[in-house]
């Protein structure tokens, strides 16, 4: 990262659409389709324009080097966002998603040691329970249309209390009051809390800010049960300080290895919880719709799983998912087309050049993941689902550019744990079923939604027992 030298162009100099007095740009945009209006004016001003929001003013850059760079000095010159760092504290999960500088990285080495791939890979029989449960589920659907993202949402959930946290919650098998109708409320309101003109919420609550009290507190009551029952584990058998069997006994070893405090482990709890079930299940989604959309795709995707799993109908061994070679290249091929975060807005912790553009200490700068994984200057007919891009020899290229998972020190920390639900949750579908539609749910058309992360139009998918 460069010091801002004499020469580097102001933000005032760059192009960008023209705003209104007091508002700025705010007129044109709608949330749900934020990422569409970014992307529409990267096609009119190029890969670096300004905007203005109210009162903030934003450098928007679409440029997969400057992205990079960016994301390689993080945290030094580039954070998480103040707004966004205060309202997810505010919110109870002020974790390693929201902190920077000191607090980063006193919190870091405790998440990477909860997300060690050794450790996720010891947890593999509990992730192979969950996988038979969402076969029973889809089993007992029968002909009937499934609600898809409810239904692996319950999955994820499942995967992560039951992986993660050594807790059994069994949200596949109930149907009552589940911890995901918490859970469902709370990414939305963060993000429409990150770009409210200002926190009204701190003078006066609306009736949907004391529903979403109810639901924060319910959500903390949860993760505090998990920390309670770990703790209680690890007292009545100190051995496992040193050979944790789960995440959050190696998240909780850490912590006291390390300093930290307890409201640091529940922040990491809630958002290894909130991340881990709203980005898997979306991008589980995405694939499915787009596989059902590319008939030759699927019926390949299916003669895979069944070859590497044989008589099996879930994956019972970690090297069956380890063999999917195709299966993981449509999950990329999936995060490069419809990623669940195609916006990455971070802050100018000082004063810095980035692209020859002067960018002040607070400045907050966008970075579109998603705009140039989908250009022509980087990929063959970007606009077509292409799994293969990823097996061929320049698909170190295709990485650099679409990234999915972010970049740097804070590339996301559960990513070998994603993909590895990902796989799983594609075996048990592919291995034991025939795919045969994923549609709107309502009979409509299939579109984007933005609420933090990228989700599709509720999605119904229909399936037929082997």
């Amino acid at each position: 990262m460069q010091a801002v030298a004499a020469s580097a162009m102001r933000i005032a100099d760059l192009p960008g659409p023209a705003g209104l007095p007091l508002v700025g740009n705010a007129h044109q945009i709608r949330l749900p389709h934020f990422h569409q209006q970014l992307e529409a004016w990267r096609e009119q001003y190029g890969d670096a324009y300004r905007i203005r929001v109210w009162t903030r003013r934003f450098v928007v850059i679409a440029d997969p080097q400057l992205a990079a760079e960016a994301l390689r000095d993080r945290p030094g010159t580039f954070g998480r966002t103040a707004r966004v760092s205060l309202a997810a504290t505010e919110m109870g999960f002020g974790g390693l998603f929201a902190s920077n500088g000191e607090r980063w990285r006193r919190q870091r080495p405790m998440v990477m040691a909860a997300f060690d791939p050794g450790h996720v890979r010891r947890y593999f029989p509990a992730l192979v329970h969950v996988g038979h449960r969402l076969a029973a589920r889809w089993r007992r659907a029968g002909d009937a249309p499934i609600p898809l993202q409810a239904d692996l949402m319950r999955y994820t959930v499942d995967v992560i209390s039951g992986l993660a946290f050594g807790t059994d919650i069994n949200t596949l098998d109930g149907e009552g009051e589940v911890i995901q109708q918490h859970m469902d409320k709370i990414f939305p309101a963060l993000f429409r809390r990150t770009l409210a003109p200002f926190p009204y919420w701190r003078w006066a609550k609306l009736p949907s800010d004391r529903r979403l009290d109810r639901h924060l507190a319910a959500f903390s009551a949860a993760i505090q049960e998990f920390i309670a029952a770990a703790r209680a584990r690890m007292d009545a058998d100190p051995g496992l300080r040193e050979a944790p069997r789960n995440l959050i006994e190696a998240m909780l070893s850490a912590r006291d290895r390390h300093g930290l405090q307890d409201d640091d482990v529940a922040a990491n709890v809630g958002t290894m919880l909130l991340a881990g079930e709203d980005t898997t299940a979306n991008t589980l989604a995405w694939m499915l719709y787009l596989l059902s959309r590319h008939r030759w795709a699927l019926e390949r995707a299916t003669a895979e799983v069944r070859r590497v799993l044989g008589d099996d109908r879930v994956p019972a061994r970690i090297e069956q998912l380890e063999q999917l070679e195709f299966i993981d290249a449509c999950a990329h091929e999936t995060m490069r087309l419809k990623p669940v975060a195609p916006l990455l807005p971070q802050q100018a912790a000082r004063d810095t050049t980035l692209g020859g553009i002067a960018i002040p200490a607070g400045t907050m700068c966008i970075f579109l993941m998603r705009a140039p994984a989908n250009d022509a200057k980087h990929f063959p007919h970007p606009a077509a689902f292409d799994p293969d891009r990823w097996l061929r020899e320049d698909a170190a290229t295709t990485r650099r550019v679409s990234m999915p998972f972010g970049a740097g020190p804070r590339m996301c920390p559960g990513r070998y744990l994603a993909l590895l639900e990902i796989k799983m949750a594609m075996a048990t579908l592919l291995g034991g079923f025939d795919l045969l539609s994923v549609a709107a749910a309502d009979g409509g058309e299939v579109s984007e939604r933005l609420s933090f992360t990228l989700t599709p139009t509720p999605l119904a998918m229909r399936l037929r027992a082997r």
